[in-house]
């Protein structure tokens, strides 16, 4: 019996431990199975509750042109200057591209979406000046005066340890009412010295009486105090470096407040240049992607015209026509229509690299199409002048010598702290004391008619000296600061060799281009001749058809060498132009401040009329180091333009006059052709601007292409000039070149039959076919697309 009774109990020990062994739920008498409290999760993605307006280019963007969708409603000719300017009015964001080389379009994912607090804007500047930590209104408000005040009341109960007779003097229990009133005014001023103004109110009740005039009584006293470290902390200079209160290592003064502005003001010119550059860059990669499709439209034509006499032959069985050759020339012609197809898809990419630059919409059914043409007057800079200004107006060098100048101050700051700190103070103090705390006509005991009285005062004066044995710190803080300012007098030493590097650099590609632009011209009117010779001897047939197509080639090949030159070479000078800071005023950009509320230019009148009236005081002692050298000019080549412009030679000049006369008699130089003027151009340049610091070439009298050629081959041989002026290539302009891409869809070139199926070509039709009316551009300025900077639905930009 005893055995079969333990059981049961073995069975619940057995239960409780093995439950034991898990984790249990508690029990809960009122749950009702509702666990919407329950968060499974601690972290998950959420989308922000933000409300931000989305731009009119982002909501109304068209589909992108493709070859397969060239639906181009109309053709936008854009200059250089106004795509500058849109790209400005446009920028609160500075945006880049960073486009490795002209000619080279890139997809827009930049550090704008990657890094945006890298991103350079217009805010920059105003968010320095304003910083609470490290502007200039924080910096000085370290000098403000501040007035603080406290007020309090207090009650107490206080059991006490008394017996016998001392109970007559001291209560078994002792009762008190307190109350405090104090208002401090201070001030800190440039020298490091702080000087207050201090009132205090007291008011105490006790139930001591038997030492007691009165149970209660009112105590007032008013004190001036000062505090001037007459050491270490001393001086204005040493204030306004370091700020009051400052430490070894950190400075936030006034001056370095003013001189980290100035950096951001430096960075920010930087920025906007860069901004220009990559708005030249991409509108001349756009221009050469229009170049570059004209001539491999050209060669495709060329290349059509070969295949189809060979076609014609290969199907009579004629001599030429074999099957190899028509192969051959159906090869050639395929290839070119496939670099066609390159072209035109690079064509629209570069034309959205501009628009991005531009801050417009990817697509809006508009192409845009460059009306400026590159120049072709040979520009050449006086090294050591541009050299010189490059040193001076470039926007870095300008910002790490605002970097020397802080070291400079920084190591003043550090070196005011090797002085003990020894300190001046004092303060006098008028006290009162009454029953009552104010009396109108002061014939009762009152505390401000004892304090008016001066019957009691109190004064104290002292020295306060704190000398740090071995100034460790504050030596390694010189120490730092020495060569925290031999750095950066390196780092400007070792800025100033790269931007001489940079000059000759591009100096060397403005030289290079150009000269390959004349070469490569030249190279043209040798590969038009060949071609021309080559077709004629094929006709006859002495020639095979291998140097017929190859001749085709490399006239493409010259074609678009030249074209590439001569893009780059303009664009050097505005390189140029960039690493030596002058880029702003060639392009005609002013950089000054935005307009600030009417309410603080009536504030800075009001301000400025009370000093006019006020009695002028001498600070000259207290004035800061000079650490600026004025007013930067943006626009210092102002007056060498003017000077510049007048001592050019009057046009037209006589080619024996020109520079290029002197070249070897050996050397054929064939100038660059004359692009179709446009009405806003200036005769001798692209764009209409003019560098005050280069001189320009006189160029050749602009006359028609013929008269120009004659002239240019007057004093060689006639049959040369002959020969020359009938092969010379004909360069025709973007608004034929523009008409060609719109006329694409219209109709497609015809090509013979093949024994394999191919594939038709589209938008092989000759260069001088007549656009649609649907595709030619209207002159009513209303109609179509709008700026986004004159748009009315774009009011928040």
């Amino acid at each position: 019996m005893k055995k079969w009774s333990r059981l049961p109990l073995i069975g619940l020990i057995s239960a409780a431990l093995l439950s034991g062994c898990q984790p249990q739920q508690p029990f809960y008498l009122h749950e009702d199975g509702d666990l919407s409290h329950y968060v499974d999760k601690a972290t998950q993605i959420e989308y922000p509750d933000v409300e931000a307006d989305t731009l009119d280019e982002v909501r109304g963007v068209a589909p992108p042109l493709t070859l397969s969708n060239s639906e181009i409603r109309e053709y936008w000719d854009l200059t250089l200057e106004e795509a500058v300017g849109i790209a400005l009015r446009n920028s609160k964001i500075i945006r880049s591209l960073n486009q490795p080389d002209v000619g080279a379009a890139r997809m827009p994912e930049t550090s704008l979406t990657l890094a945006p607090d890298a991103v350079a804007s217009v805010y920059d500047p105003a968010r320095q000046e304003s910083n609470p930590r490290s502007g200039v209104e924080a910096a000085l408000s370290a000098f403000d005066a501040q007035m603080s005040t406290r007020v309090f009341w207090e009650k107490r109960d206080t059991p006490q340890n008394v017996a016998g007779f001392v109970t007559a003097f001291r209560p078994s229990a002792f009762q008190q009412d307190l109350g405090s009133f104090q208002a401090q005014l201070s001030k800190t001023y440039a020298t490091g010295g702080t000087w207050s103004l201090t009132h205090n109110v007291d008011y105490e009740w006790n139930n001591a009486t038997a030492s007691r005039a009165w149970p209660s009584d009112w105590s007032v006293n008013l004190e001036a105090g000062f505090r001037q470290p007459l050491l270490q902390g001393a001086g204005v200079t040493f204030n306004r470096i370091a700020g009051p209160g400052g430490i070894p290592g950190f400075n936030n003064g006034v001056l370095i407040a003013r001189l980290e502005s100035d950096q951001r003001l430096a960075e920010f010119e930087q920025s906007v240049s860069e901004l220009m550059l990559e708005v030249e860059k991409a509108y001349w990669t756009l221009y050469l992607s229009y170049r570059q499709l004209d001539t491999v439209i050209a060669g495709r034509d060329a290349a059509l015209q070969t295949w189809r006499q060979v076609r014609a032959k290969y199907e009579v069985g004629g001599r030429g026509g074999s099957a190899q050759e028509e192969a051959q020339a159906r090869q050639q012609y395929l290839a070119f229509r496939a670099s066609v197809e390159q072209a035109l898809s690079a064509l629209y990419k570069a034309e959205n690299n501009l628009r991005y630059l531009m801050g417009l919409a990817a697509s809006d059914g508009r192409l845009i199409r460059p009306a400026d043409e590159p120049t072709q007057a040979k520009v050449q800079f006086d090294f050591y002048e541009i050299h010189a200004e490059a040193l001076v107006r470039n926007p870095l060098l300008r910002r790490e010598k605002w970097r020397v100048k802080r070291a400079e101050l920084e190591l003043i700051a550090a070196k005011n702290y090797l002085l003990p700190r020894l300190d001046a103070f004092g303060f006098y103090r008028w006290n009162g004391l009454g029953d009552d705390l104010i009396d109108s006509d002061n014939s009762k005991s009152n505390a401000y008619g004892s304090l008016t009285s001066g019957d009691f005062q109190d004064w104290q004066i002292g020295l306060d000296l704190r000398i740090p044995i071995g100034f460790r710190k504050e030596m390694a803080g010189v120490r730092n600061a020495q060569l925290n300012l031999a750095r950066e007098r390196a780092i400007l030493q070792e800025q100033e060799l790269e931007i001489s590097h940079q000059i000759a650099w591009v100096l060397r590609e403005l030289d290079e281009n150009y000269t390959l632009a004349e070469t490569n011209y030249n190279r043209t009117v040798a590969a038009e001749n060949e071609v021309r010779a080559v077709t004629a001897m094929y006709d006859a047939g002495t020639a095979t058809l291998d140097l017929l197509l190859n001749a085709q080639q490399r006239r493409a090949e010259a074609q678009i060498q030249y074209y590439q030159a001569i893009t780059k070479y303009m664009f050097a000078i505005s390189h140029l132009h960039f690493r030596k800071g002058s880029l702003p005023e060639y392009n005609g950009v002013y950089l000054t401040e935005g307009p600030w509320p009417h309410k603080a230019y009536f504030d800075a009148l009001r301000r400025a009329r009370a000093r006019d009236a006020g009695i002028y005081l001498d600070y000259g002692r207290t004035n800061p180091p000079v650490f600026s050298r004025g007013e930067y000019d943006l626009h210092a080549g102002k007056a060498d333009l003017q000077e510049g412009l007048e001592s050019l030679p009057d046009y037209p000049v006589p080619p024996q006059e020109t520079p290029h006369s002197s070249a070897p008699s050996n050397i054929e130089v064939i100038p660059a052709p004359d692009p179709i003027l446009l009405p806003q151009e200036i005769p001798g340049g692209g764009s209409g601007r003019v560098d005050p610091s280069a001189r320009v070439l006189p160029p050749k009298p602009r006359t028609s292409a013929g008269e120009g050629t004659a002239k240019a081959e007057a004093s060689r041989p006639s049959g040369t000039a002959q020969a020359t002026a009938a092969a010379a290539p004909e360069f025709p302009s973007l608004v034929s070149l523009g008409k060609a891409i719109g006329n694409a869809d219209a109709s497609k070139a015809s090509e013979p039959p093949t024994d394999r199926g191919v594939v038709a070509a589209v938008g092989e039709v000759p260069q001088q076919s007549v656009t649609p009316a649907a595709l030619q551009t209207s002159d009513n300025p209303n109609d179509g697309w709008r700026p986004r900077w004159s748009s009315s639905g774009s009011r928040n930009r």
